[in-house]
C-alpha cells in the first residue's frame, strides 16, 4: 500500500530540511546553518519510526540518510562534513521517491472527506484548547504584556501541531484499552477502525516533526526542544511505560501536560527563567486531583481495561483524601508567588476565590463519595486552571 499523504509530507521535510544543511553548510552560515541542520532530524526520525512499523522499503534509505547526517554533524573536516550531508540529502532522495510507490490504498485507509472529522478527532481538540490557553498565557506573563501578534500566532500554532501530534500517537498506543473502556473510548477512530494504526501513527509523526520545523525555524531552538519533549514524555513516559504499570501515573505524567507554559515563555524569551518554573508546578499539581475525580466517574472502565489507576488500585476512600491534599497544596502554591512579587492584587484575589471554591468541593468529596460530587470537581477543576491562568495573564498586562 501507498504511504499516507502525513508521511509523504514528512519525507519531503526531511530532504528539504537536509539540503537546507547542505547548502548553509557549503555556504559558511555558522549558527543559522547549525539551526537550519537541527530542522531536519525530528523528519528524518519520524521517518524511520514509520518505516520500521510499516513500510520495510523506506527503512534502508530512511535509516542511512539519518545515520549520514548524524555522522556529517559529527565530522567536523569542512569536506567530508559536506560529502556526509550531500549523501544524506540524496537518500532522503530515495526516500520521497520511494513514498510515492505502491497501491491506491483503500477506501478505509484513503485521506477522505468524511474522514476530516476524525483526524480532528485524533488531536483531542478539547484537551487541545486548555492547553493552548495554558501556553498562551504563560507566553503573555514571560513577555511582561502582550507579545507581537506574528509571535503569538507562530508559537500557538507550532504548540497545537505539538499537542495534536502527541494526542494522534496517543490513539495508537491506547487503541486496545480503548476497545476495552465502554463507549466514550471505543468508538474513537483508531479503536473503531475508522483509521488505521499506521495511518494515525503517520499524522501523529508529521504534525510532532511540522512542529519543532516551526517553532525551531520562526521562533527560537529551545521552544522547539521544549514542545518535543513534552510530545516524547506524554507518548513514551506517560502513555506506553506509565500509564499502564503504576497508580502513580498520572502524579508523574502530569509534568507533559505542564510544558505548555513553558513553551509559551521560552517562545516569549528565549529562555527559561524560575518564575517560569511556577506555572509549570501549578500545572503539575492540578493535575492528579483533576484527573482522579474523573477517574472516579469511570473506575469501571479503568478496570476492565486493566488500567491501575488510584480508585481502581487502593479504593475510592483513599483517592479523595489524596485528592484534597492535592488540592490543598496547589491552592498554598498559587498564593506562594504572590509574596516574592510575581503576581500582583488581580492574580491574588482570582488565586484565593477560584481556590477557596476547589478546595470546598474537594472536601465536599471527601465527605460525600458520590458521582455527582465526582463530576462537579471535576468541571470546576476545568474551569479553574483556564481562569487562574487568564487571571496571571490580566494580572501582567495591567501591572
Amino acid at each position: 500500500m501507498r504511504p499516507s499523504p502525513w508521511l509523504r509530507l514528512t519525507a519531503h521535510m526531511g530532504a528539504a530540511g537536509t539540503l537546507l544543511a547542505v547548502v548553509s553548510g557549503s555556504a559558511g552560515l555558522g549558527t543559522a546553518h547549525r539551526v537550519l541542520a537541527a530542522l531536519a532530524l525530528p523528519p528524518l526520525a519520524a521517518v524511520v519510526a514509520s518505516a520500521w512499523v510499516s513500510y520495510r522499503r523506506l527503512l534502508y534509505p530512511s535509516v542511512a540518510a539519518l545515520i549520514l547526517f548524524g555522522l556529517a554533524a559529527a565530522v567536523t573536516a569542512p569536506g567530508l562534513h559536506l560529502a556526509l550531508a550531500a549523501l544524506s540529502f540524496a537518500a532522503t532522495l530515495v526516500v520521497v521517491a520511494q513514498s510515492w510507490r505502491g497501491t491506491e490504498p483503500t477506501l478505509q485507509h484513503s485521506v477522505t472527506r468524511d474522514s476530516v472529522r476524525d483526524y480532528v478527532t485524533l488531536t483531542k481538540p478539547r484537551i487541545m484548547s486548555l492547553l493552548l490557553l495554558t501556553g498562551l498565557c504563560g507566553m503573555i506573563v514571560g513577555a511582561g504584556g502582550l507579545p507581537p501578534l506574528w509571535l503569538v500566532a507562530t508559537a500557538m500554532l507550532g504548540l497545537a501541531l505539538a499537542c495534536g501530534g502527541a494526542s494522534a500517537l496517543n490513539h495508537v498506543l491506547d487503541a486496545d484499552i480503548d476497545r476495552l473502556m465502554g463507549k466514550r473510548t471505543r468508538s474513537r477512530p483508531v479503536a473503531a477502525g475508522r483509521i488505521s494504526a499506521s495511518y494515525a501513527l503517520e499524522f501523529g509523526l508529521a504534525l510532532s516533526a511540522l512542529s519543532f520545523v516551526l517553532l525551531a525555524g520562526i521562533v527560537n531552538v529551545l521552544t522547539a526542544i521544549l514542545a518535543l519533549s513534552g510530545i516524547l514524555f506524554y507518548v513514551l513516559v506517560y502513555t506506553k511505560l506509565l500509564k499502564r504499570s503504576t497508580p502513580q501515573n498520572i502524579v508523574i505524567g502530569g509534568a507533559a501536560g505542564a510544558i505548555p507554559p513553558l513553551v509559551g515563555w521560552a517562545a516569549a524569551t528565549g529562555s527559561l527563567t524560575l518564575p517560569a518554573l511556577v506555572l509549570f508546578a501549578i500545572v503539575f499539581l492540578w493535575t492528579p486531583p483533576h484527573f482522579w475525580a474523573l477517574a472516579l466517574l469511570i473506575k469501571r472502565d479503568y478496570a476492565n481495561a486493566g488500567v491501575p489507576m488510584l480508585p481502581v488500585v487502593r479504593g475510592e476512600r483513599e483517592t479523595v483524601k489524596e485528592i484534597l491534599l492535592y488540592t490543598a497544596a496547589l491552592v498554598a502554591f498559587t498564593l506562594a508567588p504572590v509574596l516574592w512579587g510575581q503576581f500582583g492584587l488581580v492574580y491574588l484575589v482570582a488565586a484565593a476565590t477560584l481556590g477557596t471554591g476547589f478546595l470546598g468541593l474537594a472536601w465536599n468529596l471527601r465527605r460525600e463519595r458520590t458521582p455527582a460530587r465526582a463530576a462537579l470537581l471535576f468541571h470546576y477543576s476545568l474551569a479553574y486552571l483556564a481562569a487562574l491562568f487568564v487571571a496571571m495573564a490580566l494580572d501582567t498586562v495591567l501591572a
